[in-house]
């Protein structure tokens, strides 16, 4: 179930880094209209602040996220040559076994 959302991940991480450097300069964005109330004035910054950290935060997720992914393309190269090998090594042993076979059938029949 998992595998079918790493082409999602994939996909979708280039643009969480995009759109949170869109949106730091959004939510920084003072005003002067509005500063009459301190108050106000305290939680816009309040909320301007979380909103800049969130998507700080999000723009280190997207590349960490950027960097499992490719983490988990290289595990899956290296299963991938694993099992060649091993499928390799079994048609080895078959082809060995069949061999011990012919030799065992052919030594009774003699």
């Amino acid at each position: 179930m998992a595998i079918q959302f790493i082409p999602i991940i994939k996909a979708v991480a280039p643009y969480v880094a995009q759109v949170a450097a869109y949106a730091i300069p959004a939510f920084t964005a003072k005003p002067e209209a509005v500063k009459a109330d301190p108050v106000l004035v305290r939680q816009i910054e309040e909320l301007q602040e979380a909103a800049t950290q969130n998507a700080k935060s999000i723009h280190v997720l997207a590349e960490n996220m950027q960097q499992a992914i490719s983490g988990f393309e290289t595990a899956a190269e290296e299963a991938k040559k694993q099992v060649k090998t091993y499928r390799n090594l079994l048609f080895l042993s078959l082809g060995l076994s069949a061999i011990s076979v012919l030799i065992c059938i052919y030594l009774l029949l003699r």
